[in-house]
């Protein structure tokens, strides 16, 4: 079926005539008019009822409008796509990202990538690693790099960096004199935390349940900026990597201390559909996503005076 009789049907149905629909698609109504005819000879019925200038869809017109609809929008969205990958000459890739990274790593990594490949359209979009895998799966997205899942079909995994989790607190916290800390001392404490159901939210609590643990969590805040202004506020204590407040850690504004005799360390991972090849600009931004994360803070090691 011609696509172009059908965006004719489409735009009569929307004017409920002919003036209105040959404005919008820059034809005479008698063009229209022959082409409307030739699509109801091809679908061997009739597809609106006129009433003087008005036409007026039948059932079998609104039956067809509800049919191509959605495909239509689709065709002209791809199209535009296209279009846009012509421009620009280079290809795009399209990213997702953690928050976190966004606010760290990540624009280190892409002034680099685009002084390599200055023609390339580069689309980011933030978010966790739990939500991120559906978008790979689904072919929205190209690339993404958070904290790494159990293995899922139809998603390959690349290592990109591994850092730990440690406690962070303000510098006038009870527990920043480094004694030992009690099942008691991690019950009653409040617990600020990445919001719940994220990939480090689930470590956190696979952790402590391990030590048979409850802690007291009293945020759940999506922003790591957020975490850190409740810290310094002594609002609680919160669970971060040394990456995330290395500039409060160097000014002394905040410190930090092991979760307790078993170290929490996470895996960062670069994610991609199963069984596809990267570009050269996507293995290059792994490459630089791994070099960038090698010279984080990562662990107690990387924090002076660490315990």
């Amino acid at each position: 079926m011609d696509t172009r009789l059908l965006r004719v049907f489409q735009a009569v149905a929307r004017h409920g005539g002919l003036p209105g629909a040959a404005l919008e698609l820059h034809l005479t109504p008698s063009a229209l008019s022959h082409r409307l005819k030739g699509l109801e000879t091809e679908l061997g019925c009739r597809l609106f009822e006129r009433s003087g200038r008005r036409m007026i869809l039948n059932q079998a017109g609104e039956q067809l409008l509800a049919g191509i609809e959605g495909p239509l929008e689709s065709l002209s969205e791809t199209a535009t796509r296209l279009k846009a990958l012509g421009r620009w000459g280079q290809g795009r890739l399209r990213i997702g990202v953690s928050a976190s990274l966004c606010e760290d790593l990540l624009p280190r990594v892409l002034g680099e990538l685009r002084r390599e490949f200055a023609k390339l359209h580069v689309v980011v979009e933030s978010g966790d690693m739990t939500e991120l895998a559906g978008t790979i799966r689904e072919r929205q997205l190209d690339l993404a790099v958070g904290v790494g899942l159990d293995p899922e079909p139809g998603l390959e995994f690349r290592p990109v960096f591994e850092d730990e989790l440690l406690w962070v607190l303000s510098p006038s916290h009870p527990w920043s004199d480094g004694r030992p800390l009690s099942k008691a001392d991690l019950r009653k404490e409040p617990v600020i935390t990445y919001r719940r159901g994220s990939s480090t939210a689930r470590l956190v609590d696979r952790y402590f349940r391990g030590l048979g643990v409850d802690p007291m969590v009293v945020m759940e805040l999506a922003s790591v900026r957020a975490i850190k202004e409740m810290v310094l506020r002594n609002l609680g204590v919160a669970i971060l990597a040394p990456w995330a407040i290395a500039s409060e850690l160097a000014a002394g504004t905040l410190t930090m201390r092991p979760l307790g005799a078993k170290s929490l360390r996470r895996q960062w991972v670069l994610v991609h559909p199963v069984g596809r090849r990267l570009t050269l600009a996507e293995e290059r931004f792994h490459r630089l996503m791994e070099q960038e994360g090698r010279a984080l803070w990562r662990d107690r090691a990387s924090i002076p005076d660490a315990s």
